[in-house]
């Protein structure tokens, strides 16, 4: 135990001092009078004395006297190895500096020489050639990650250093082995400030490259949770290089069969012997290349997709080469309504393509104004579906239509709202030479409708000279204008489509929506003219075909792109209802493949026991994790045009497989389905190391930045770092309880004297 010193102080100043020195003069010459005038009294005496004594000690109050103690560290001081064990850190692409040819390191290895203790004592000298030592320090050695389970899934650096500054309290220094990535937490700048505060320096130690290193890396893949059997199955890809040249990569989708193992509820892989699916894809230097390979599943089940790069020789991360995605291949029967005026081309070329497609239910609602009554025909009905009725459709097309005598009332266009707002289905606008849609427009499908049409020109525009389609950037990645193979193709398609004679209208495009093609060479003063538009509209979808000439794709290729396009419009728009559903109970959510701690929206639709909508009642959730772990989530009903909607939300904590089961208390129903929650990835591996975020802590901190390279050097920094402060515990003397208790125990000593000697 070192010693400890003590020392009396006064805090006052020379004004105070000198009043008080005056105050004790005259107090000890009243004093004395006093004494003398009772002819030295003894009782007096004493009396004059607590007097005298009781003036000096407030007196000395005033000059506030405090009590100092030094006492010196009473241990070794203490340098912490903070170092980082996130999977960032196995990344390879440490190389080595004396023999470039040698595989690259990851920095986990590149940092394990320096999680020797003998690497941090020892001697150096200094500038002036005095030999300085790191001997007595007590080095010790911190792992830091993140509190998530499991930890090393991402970093908190925040959290790491301010550990370490809470948990010992003679710190000389801090090393910090880190690539300085950090992905959760508060920002690391705050625990710097920490340090900076109390005089303790941070030494980091980068570890990491600071440039790309050669890599291909598959960035994402863009798989739909669901498909049909026997369908094509788009799946975009996104494939990134940091290689100096071009390249062709080999890209192969491997397709696995899910089936349950007998055991347990853990699922196991198993080969159905379907064909690996391979392309080539042309990805440039030092950037990145967008595509999507097809394929097709003949049968329903649960399957894994895997897609996989082919691994180059100059790449040095081939671990982010690969992802994989679990898809659920259905049967499929979607019912398709289209309501219309006048049997134009596009409605016959349509009602054919959606009839020919057997994954489509189709019934059509034909206000021909020239026939005596609706409907009498093959898929025809006679009158415009009911509540109930129209809630079992999951696309309705609306053509050359509007709110008129003989054709649809506000009443009906105010159920097809609900429908697509709380029930998520689709609605196709098509406009015609009629100009019916006017009256749309300002009815209750206005706030649905995804441009603003021009007054002047209701009936739309027709010319002599073709026009023609115009894809937007939007367009080109869209899956829905997705009629080429490859996105050359794509483009090359639809700059031969066929053009067309005439289009609706417009003015602009409303905001909010997404513009997928344009006219070709007209425009408004909004720019060109938008030709078909999307929206998203309460949980349902809305889509605007601003020409009526898709009929003349078939062209020279028949139905080929035809029949493909409204084909995918038809699926894209009922996409969200076909999620998980029963005959009396409908389940989906958004986002639908989600990352842990996404805030997952739930919706469901309930039939009641006559058929229709379920507008209040009781719809429940379960979500049943990996681990077996059950949530219990009580949908709230909607309101208005929400009405018949059921909606909650919940946030998927661990990554994998989630059971969601929704029932109704009131109808006895029940569905579920599989949801696959994808783990953040937040430490990707490849990523580059972040130095600046390093130096930043080691500026505030006055500490410095090195590489590994340069650690001998730190060693003079850290042997020069100074001893701790002594530890200085002061005592306030005027102040404590026991001085105030002291003056008023002799204050009433003195009192009571003086009464009991006749002075009062």
């Amino acid at each position: 135990m070192q010693e400890q010193q003590g020392s009396l102080e006064f805090l006052s100043s020379g004004s105070i001092t000198i009043l008080g020195l005056l105050v004790i003069v005259v107090t000890g010459v009243i004093t004395w009078l006093a004494w003398h005038r009772s002819g030295y009294r003894k009782q007096v005496g004493w009396l004059e004395l607590l007097r005298f004594v009781l003036v000096c000690l407030v007196v000395v109050t005033l000059n506030q006297p405090e009590w100092f103690k030094t006492q010196p560290p009473d241990r070794r001081s203490t340098l912490a190895v903070l170092w980082d064990q996130s999977k960032s850190m196995e990344t390879r692409d440490v190389l080595d500096s004396e023999n470039v040819s040698d595989e690259p390191k990851s920095r986990a290895e590149a940092i394990q020489p320096l999680m020797s203790e003998a690497v941090w004592k020892g001697n150096s000298a200094d500038d002036t050639g005095n030999t300085q030592d790191t001997d007595d320090l007590n080095v010790v050695f911190e792992p830091f990650s993140s509190a998530l389970e499991p930890p090393e899934e991402a970093t908190d650096l925040n959290a790491g250093l301010s550990h370490v500054l809470d948990s010992h309290t003679n710190l000389r220094g801090v090393v910090l082995l880190s690539d300085g990535d950090w992905n959760v937490g508060n920002s690391p700048v705050e625990a710097a400030t920490r340090f900076r505060m109390k005089g303790i320096p941070v030494f980091a130690i980068g570890v990491g490259s600071r440039v790309p290193l050669p890599d291909l890396e598959l960035v994402r893949m863009d798989a739909p949770t669901f498909a049909v059997v026997n369908k094509q199955i788009r799946i975009p890809f996104v494939v990134r290089s940091t290689l100096g040249q071009d390249r062709d990569v080999r890209v192969t989708l491997n397709i696995n069969s899910r089936q349950p193992t007998v055991s347990d509820n853990q699922q196991s892989t198993v080969s159905n012997n379907q064909q690996p699916i391979t392309k080539v894809v042309r990805v440039p230097a030092m950037r990145q290349a967008q595509d999507n390979i097809v394929c097709t599943l003949p049968a329903t089940g649960e399957y894994t997709l895997s897609l996989r790069i082919a691994e180059d020789a100059e790449e040095l991360i081939p671990e982010n080469n690969e992802i994989s995605a679990p898809i659920s291949i259905r049967e499929e029967q979607l019912r398709v309504l289209v309501i219309e005026s006048y049997p134009r081309w596009e409605y016959r070329y349509l009602r054919n393509a959606l009839e020919r497609d057997p994954g489509v239910e189709v019934t059509c609602l034909l206000f021909h104004p020239e026939l005596p009554k609706v409907g009498g025909g093959r898929s025809y009905i006679e009158r415009f579906p009911g509540e109930r009725e129209l809630s079992s459709y999951d696309v309705v097309f609306l053509g050359d239509v509007g709110i008129k005598e003989g054709q649809l009332t506000v009443e009906q266009t105010q159920e097809l709202r609900k429908l697509v707002s709380a029930q998520a289905a689709g609605l196709v606008f098509m406009p015609g030479r009629k100009g019916s849609h006017d009256s749309l427009v300002s009815g209750p499908l206005g706030d649905l409708y995804p441009v603003v049409l021009d007054p002047a020109t209701s009936e739309g525009v027709g010319s002599s000279a073709q026009g023609y389609f115009s894809l937007t950037s939007s367009g080109q990645r869209s899956l829905l204008t997705r009629l080429g193979e490859t996105d050359e193709d794509n483009s090359e398609v639809w700059r031969k489509l066929p053009g067309f004679f005439w289009y609706a209208g417009i003015k602009r495009a409303k905001v909010g929506t997404e513009t997928l093609a344009v006219h070709d060479q007209v425009t408004t003063a909004a720019g060109r003219v938008p030709l078909i538009v999307t929206k998203t509209y309460g949980t349902g979808k809305v889509l605007f075909m601003g020409t009526d000439s898709a009929w003349r794709w078939r062209h020279g290729v028949e139905d080929k792109y035809h029949y493909r396009f409204w084909s995918q419009v038809a699926r894209w728009m009922a996409y969200r209802r076909q999620m998980a559903q029963s005959e009396s109970i409908r389940l989906f959510y958004s986002p639908d493949r989600p990352n842990v701690d996404d805030v997952l929206t739930l919706n469901a639709n309930a039939i009641d026991n006559v058929g229709g909508p379920l507008d209040s009642g009781t719809v429940v959730v379960q979500a049943i994790s990996p681990s077996g772990k059950t949530q219990t989530i009580r949908l709230q009903p909607g309101t208005e045009d929400l009405a018949g909607l059921f909606v909650g939300s919940f946030v998927p904590k661990e990554p994998g497989n989630y059971r969601l089961v929704a029932s109704s208390s009131e109808t006895g129903a029940s569905v579920q389905t599989d949801l696959s929650v994808q783990g953040l990835n937040r430490e990707q591996q490849g990523r580059l190391a972040r130095f600046d975020v390093l130096e930043e802590i080691a500026k505030i901190t006055e500490g410095k930045l090195v590489s590994i390279s340069e650690v001998p050097n730190l060693l003079e920094s850290l042997a020069a770092l100074p001893e701790p402060e002594p530890t200085v515990h002061r005592t306030r003397i005027w102040a404590h309880p026991i001085w105030a208790g002291i003056l008023i125990l002799l204050l009433g000593v003195f009192w009571v004297a003086r009464k009991m000697t006749g002075s009062i």
